[in-house]
């Protein structure tokens, strides 16, 4: 999953977000926790180290897609401001991939195949130091979530370590060894975190089965409405008081829901139209590319216009091809024009699971 919730509803166990952080609201993307922790979909996941996760909150409903990260170089983003015009530019292209994704075929499975969902994400992690300063560095990660044809079944869920590869100097890179050291003492055993997990329905760790805005998939998927105005009210109504704002997490609502890969063309294109009456949106970049795949960035700032939530998506085709989180200004340790946070997703039909 993004590390399910995971990839997004991701919440925090143990540590603390930098109060500098807490200043600027960011609580979507800086999350205090000692490793990740997953909730929903995922479970949870805690760790003993004083380690805050930048990442994607909410629930990813699956360890969903594969990116690339540039191993050890800074991932920089494209830069854009709000501008005029800039949000009916984004709204063209949301309505095109809808239009895309009508005319593109739900994946076929048949009794005993799985929808294999390949995800590869990044995450930021900080230490605040004792001098109020912070340090931070990139964790790559990814997994393999195996949906059943009857999605009521068992899935499986194959998690992969979490592993610093993008250093911010010498000292970053220091840092993240030493967090990263084996721990001397007794070692508590908690969740699972790598190797293969089972649960029904997408209910890892003992939680409810995979759900969207708190609805049970195959009820989402009947009960939905298909009119994007409605379909947009229905996420504002379910989303209220969250995110950074409720343009910021109306967006990577739908971007959280797409990542499962399992939602149907017609939800799908009425999810994508939501997406162009969001207020707010931009193109942040023409071509953008994860894991070797090009599409279009289509974001909303926050409102103090110094961090970006983007979505990835072929316009052609109507895939999501994944989601990140922007850094514009530097901050915690993270240099300027930075994704501190992103996905990518790749979907197949195979005959077996692990």
């Amino acid at each position: 999953m993004d590390d399910l919730q995971l990839l997004r509803e991701l919440r925090s166990d143990t540590g603390s977000v930098p109060p500098a952080t807490l200043a600027m609201g960011r609580s979507r993307v800086m999350a205090a926790i000692a490793h990740d922790a997953t909730i929903g979909v995922l479970g949870k996941q805690s760790s003993e180290r004083n380690v805050s996760h930048i990442r994607f909150r909410r629930r990813a409903l699956l360890a969903s897609a594969a990116a690339v990260l540039l191993i050890g170089s800074i991932v920089v983003a494209d830069v854009v401001r709000p501008t005029p015009g800039a949000t009916a530019e984004a709204a063209e292209i949301l309505n095109d991939a809808a239009l895309a994704t009508i005319r593109t075929s739900d994946p076929v499975m048949a009794p005993g195949q799985y929808l294999r969902v390949d995800t590869k994400a990044v995450y930021a992690s900080t230490v605040q130091k004792d001098d109020g300063t912070a340090v931070a560095w990139l964790e790559t990660t990814g997994g393999q979530m195996y949906i059943p044809a009857d999605i009521t079944g068992e899935w499986v869920w194959n998690r992969e370590p979490r592993i610093p590869t993008t250093f911010f100097g010498e000292e970053s890179r220091a840092e993240a060894e030493r967090q990263s050291a084996p721990a001397e003492g007794p070692v508590f055993a908690g969740p699972q975190l790598e190797g293969i997990l089972r649960g029904k329905a997408g209910g890892f760790y003992g939680g409810s089965p995979e759900q969207i805005l708190g609805t049970p998939l195959a009820e989402a998927f009947r009960t939905f409405p298909r009119e994007p105005e409605k379909l947009l009210q229905l996420i504002y109504d379910r989303t209220k008081g969250k995110g950074p704002s409720p343009e910021s997490e109306a967006l990577t609502t739908i971007a959280s829901a797409l990542r499962t890969g399992v939602i149907p063309a017609d939800l799908r294109a009425a999810m994508y139209k939501a997406a162009a009456l969001i207020p707010g949106i931009v193109v942040a970049a023409k071509q953008a590319t994860l894991d070797g795949r090009q599409g279009v960035a289509l974001g909303v700032h926050y409102a103090d216009g110094k961090v970006r939530d983007d979505i990835i998506v072929n316009p052609a085709t109507g895939q999501l091809i994944g989601e990140r989180t922007v850094y514009l200004v530097a901050e915690a340790g993270i240099p300027a024009n930075t994704a501190a946070a992103w996905t990518s997703v790749q979907t197949s039909v195979v005959d077996s699971a692990p």
